[in-house]
């Protein structure tokens, strides 16, 4: 629910809006009156409203020096100016100044009843942005305290003896950590700044590489004992990432000892 407050010192300017707008409708459970930007000052200080509707031009203080004010104890509110001809160019001014919108006199009923769901609809994104924040800003402080380093000595742990299981994945290892699969995924790119997927790709061609230069094994021997259920899927990652077979890449390994 929220509180409005309408400042304008033609009465029957606000008893108008009193009267044609559904303030149930908008979710506006409280409205305040002022006559001019002083006591409009004063009633914002004791009751916060979450939007106000003030015309530019009062007497004591005008619309753009309240605004102003208001803006500076509470950022969140929600206002527009009401305004004539005259005195467009100093709305205009104002809404570079910070003020959410206006109206131009005189006012309808749909003017008022539009204005007021567009400063609802700002205020409640501004509120989903803060929560939003809030959400994000727990999340990081609740990763902040995992201890990174032990979790990376278990995960290496892991995938050194999973390295020829075909079955190994993601879900295989979040199980073996006792994490959420989605939870593991964040925290695997966190730490290691690609995805398990891609990772495990790099780290089991880097083994192949190892097994070709060092042993006699046959390409479906070296896929098995990597992991890769497909010798020639085997093939087309490891030519894919550096540009030679691996029969290629042990012939001229054998070439150049």
């Amino acid at each position: 629910m929220y509180k409005l407050l309408l400042v304008d010192d033609e009465a029957i300017i606000i008893r108008g809006i009193r009267s044609f707008v559904d303030f149930d409708a908008l979710s506006i459970s409280e409205v305040f009156e002022a006559s001019n930007g002083e006591s409009a000052l004063d009633i914002f200080k004791a009751h916060e409203p979450d939007l106000i509707l003030a015309d530019i031009n009062m007497p004591k203080m005008n619309g753009l020096d309240f605004a102003s004010a208001v803006k500076a104890l509470k950022p969140s509110v929600k206002i527009a100016l009401i305004t004539g001809y005259d005195y467009f160019d100093y709305a205009v001014t104002a809404l570079k100044a910070g003020v959410d919108d206006y109206v131009l006199k005189p006012v309808s009923k749909k003017d008022v009843q539009q204005t007021l769901q567009k400063l609802i609809a700002k205020r409640q994104q501004a509120d989903n942005d803060i929560e939003v924040s809030r959400i994000v800003q727990d999340l990081k402080k609740n990763s902040d305290t995992i201890d990174d380093t032990g979790y990376k000595a278990k995960i290496m742990q892991e995938i050194e003896d999973n390295i020829a299981n075909v079955e190994f994945s993601l879900s295989y290892l979040a199980k073996q950590l006792a994490l959420s699969t989605s939870y593991l995924s964040s925290l695997f790119k966190r730490l290691y700044g690609q995805t398990f997927q891609e990772y495990m790709i790099t780290i089991r061609l880097e083994r192949a590489k190892i097994l070709l230069l060092s042993t006699h094994m046959k390409i479906y021997e070296i896929a098995a004992a990597v992991g890769f259920e497909d010798p020639n899927y085997l093939s087309a990652s490891f030519k894919r990432k550096f540009m030679l077979s691996p029969n290629q890449f042990r012939e001229k390994a054998r070439e150049q000892g």
